[in-house]
């Protein structure tokens, strides 16, 4: 089996924004769904994964953006596993135009939680092994976002068509709500050229998640997301932090 696992894409007129160019929220769910994927080929799908009480759950992502495909587009998906860390699965993705040049790449680290607990369990009590690989042009795996204050704040309710298959509000929602703090006139001006993101802990139907942000020299864009207290149903009120840069 090849180390790497490619697919192809046509970009549908649903994955794109208001101005024809790919939501921020897409580039994360090619990611997503290309990782899966890959994932099932090398035994570690959900149903394996659900024997031994444990499902995927991302933590963080880092990715740089040349150029963002357009509805009707067809990219190219590469994407492949690193080597395990004592806690996470890295895991590599580019993103290819039809004439092989490239649109973006990520990192994304990848955990293993447990249903029954919904805390995370190391690779090495997990029974889990994917095989990962270094091929030399990779980003730097993403750091940690240190908490911050931010003067602006807006609350958002997490809702049924929020929820993933794991039960708790999905990454590529948390993004959308992210575009959303910026408004059409600045998207219309700005495509992002790298993101960060780090989710913290789960959230579930309910929940009102307090999202903190600021655009700092008018080109990056800092969020913070905190539970109200009140409605924290497990692990601390942090979410979700990202920094985009325009």
């Amino acid at each position: 089996m090849e180390r790497s696992y490619k697919k192809q894409i046509e970009i549908g007129y649903t994955q794109v924004n208001a101005f024809g160019r790919l939501k921020n929220s897409q580039i994360l769910a090619i990611l997503q769904e290309a990782a899966g994927e890959h994932s099932a080929l090398l035994g570690a799908d959900k149903n394996a994964l659900e024997e031994k009480d444990l499902f995927w759950a991302l933590i963080r992502y880092h990715i740089e953006i040349r150029r963002l495909p357009q509805a009707g587009e067809t990219i190219t998906v590469e994407t492949w596993p690193m080597p395990t860390t004592r806690t996470a699965y890295p895991r590599a993705t580019v993103v290819y135009d039809a004439a092989g040049n490239e649109l973006f790449r990520g990192i994304s680290l990848w955990v293993l939680m447990s249903f029954a607990t919904r805390s995370m369990v190391l690779p090495a009590k997990s029974g889990v092994v994917v095989e990962g690989y270094v091929r030399g042009d990779e980003l730097s795996l993403p750091g940690s976002l240190l908490p911050k204050a931010l003067e602006n704040c807006e609350s958002r309710l997490v809702r049924f068509s929020d929820l993933d298959v794991n039960g708790h509000m999905n990454n590529c929602r948390y993004m959308e709500w992210v575009d959303d703090l910026l408004d059409a006139d600045f998207h219309a001006g700005h495509c992002p050229r790298e993101m960060v993101i780090c989710y913290l802990s789960e959230s579930r139907e309910k929940e009102t998640v307090d999202i903190t942000w600021a655009l700092e020299d008018g080109e990056t864009l800092c969020v913070d997301a905190h539970r109200k207290e009140e409605n924290v149903s497990a692990g601390h009120s942090r979410v979700f932090s990202a920094q985009i840069r325009f």
